[in-house]
């Protein structure tokens, strides 16, 4: 818990219970079998057993699961098992009391140990309890958690220090899987590797003897992105394909606008697409599970209400898909945007989406000629000064766009920038245009409007010496902000 405490979402911008039911039986019928509640607190949510009784009842569910600080799971857990929750992870970062308070901020160490007793009784095997291990924090009780699994049938999961935004992030605090391991084998030379499953993010070992088991979850120093089978949506409804991401759609937006289950399916699918191999991979998912069968799982994410002094308001839903061949595709009636499904032109309705920083940069080139271009470097053209009119229009083009092409939203831009340069040897000026706004959509028509528009000033400007002029080459150089992530001509495969 930060010193300063947290802000939380208003509740309007907030899922509802129907709308995360909603969501979980669009994803069921698409194939998921594994729904998760986790992420800071979902036991403080005042529907929380409603929530899991209903999802127990959807039709092809096969697992449903809570993480949880453990602080209420007394007075609870028995309620929650009844209601239909399969399977339990609690989190505890130390064995000492006094170290608990000071990291979560309030007291109820001694709770949350009763807690993972209770749910040892009622049969759930294993309990899972997840351990954050952090240099000058923890890590001096790495043995004590293995020791913690002599007697009880549990499953101590070690994580590395990861860099969320919110927390501070110095790589000195990360203590990695393999010093974790060399500790533990130190004391326990005999530890033995236990068998994964091919989509677990979780390392198993254990002490022979012992009744439990442990894990190290390797998000920094092993990545396992590659087979990482998750996707995360957030309180507000953001879909994100990795935690690490920075690429977000709103499914709360498309379902209070009317989107239709095919155009969610739609939105679902473009994001699944873009999964990266790594956290900054360059591999998109579609091209790892290309021509092959593969195991699918969903991470949805909950800002959940918080009582005073709970531990933190995040909180997730993890949905598992079964085996297929192929990713989900969009099922809209036809893949062109500016289409109806009666085939006719029609302006794509935005209203769903979220507002994001967003930019386009865009470039093209006016071949000129010796004789043009000598008139252009030494400022001797007749209608003046072909360069700085040329931006100026540029930047009016790019304000413009929406009046020039039909079908292009009307957006207020933050900041138009026209750069143009003579090329000496081509006898050419190049020009790029970057524009950047807060919006709903991109500004890369924006983009190529200014370069267009500058590009043709410069002919207009110099026509009367000579019409053997070229445009050429308009194109878009990168964009980033949309909910198709980032595009860089660069790196792309569109070359």
């Amino acid at each position: 818990m930060p010193e300063e405490g947290v802000n939380l979402t208003k509740k309007t911008e907030l899922l509802t219970a129907d709308e995360i039911i909603k969501l979980a039986e669009l994803f069921v019928k698409q194939g998921v079998n594994k729904i998760r509640l986790t992420g800071g607190e979902p036991t403080v949510h005042k529907d929380i057993i409603k929530i899991i009784e209903t999802l127990k009842s959807i039709p092809g569910l096969e697992t449903l699961g809570i993480t949880t600080n453990g602080l209420t799971l007394l007075r609870q857990l028995v309620s929650m098992q009844k209601a239909g929750l399969d399977v339990i992870n609690i989190s505890l970062d130390t064995l000492k009391p006094e170290k608990f308070e000071k990291i979560t901020r309030r007291r109820g160490w001694h709770r949350v140990i009763a807690g993972i007793d209770l749910a040892i009784q009622l049969g759930y095997d294993p309990v899972k309890v997840n351990v954050v291990t952090m240099r000058g924090v923890n890590d001096d009780e790495i043995v004590d958690f293995v020791n913690f699994t002599k007697d009880r049938k549990i499953d101590i999961r070690f994580i590395e220090y990861m860099p969320f935004t919110g927390n501070k992030w110095e790589t000195g605090k990360m203590v990695s899987f393999k010093e974790m391991k060399e500790i533990i084998k130190c004391k326990y030379p005999d530890l033995v590797t236990l068998p994964n499953s091919p989509n677990d993010t979780s390392k198993a070992y254990k002490v022979p003897s012992f009744k439990g088991q442990i894990g190290f979850i390797t998000s920094m120093s092993e990545h396992f992105c590659g087979s990482c089978n998750r996707l995360r949506l957030m309180a507000d409804g953001s879909l994100k394909v990795c935690l690490f991401g920075n690429t977000e759609i709103s499914l709360r937006d498309a379902l209070r606008s009317g989107c239709s289950e095919d155009d969610l399916l739609c939105m679902i699918g473009a994001a699944v697409q873009r999964k990266k191999k790594q956290h900054a991979g360059d591999r998109t998912f579609t091209e790892r599970v290309s021509g092959r069968s593969f195991t699918n799982s969903i991470f949805n994410t909950l800002y959940m209400p918080k009582k005073p002094g709970s531990i933190t308001s995040l909180n997730t839903l993890h949905w598992k898909f079964l085996e297929m061949n192929q990713t989900i595709r969009c099922m809209c009636s036809s893949g062109l945007t500016h289409i109806d499904r009666e085939g006719k032109a029609s302006m794509v309705d935005v209203g769903y989406k979220i507002e994001t920083d967003r930019s386009a940069t865009a470039s093209g080139e006016i071949l000129v000629g010796p004789e043009i271009f000598k008139l252009i470097e030494n400022n001797l053209m007749k209608k003046g000064d072909v360069l700085t009119v040329a931006q100026l229009a540029g930047i009016m083009g790019a304000k413009k766009a929406s009046e020039l092409i039909p079908l292009c939203h009307n957006i207020i831009l933050n900041h138009v920038d026209i750069n143009l340069k003579l090329d000496n040897e081509k006898h050419s000026i190049f020009i790029t245009c970057t524009v950047r706004c807060k919006g709903k959509t991109g500004v890369e028509i924006e983009a190529l409007t200014g370069v267009s528009i500058a590009a043709l000033t410069v002919y207009d400007m110099c026509k009367s010496v000579s019409h053997k002029m070229v445009i050429k080459n308009i194109l878009l150089i990168k964009k980033s902000g949309g909910y198709k992530g980032i595009y860089d001509l660069d790196t792309s495969d569109e070359k």
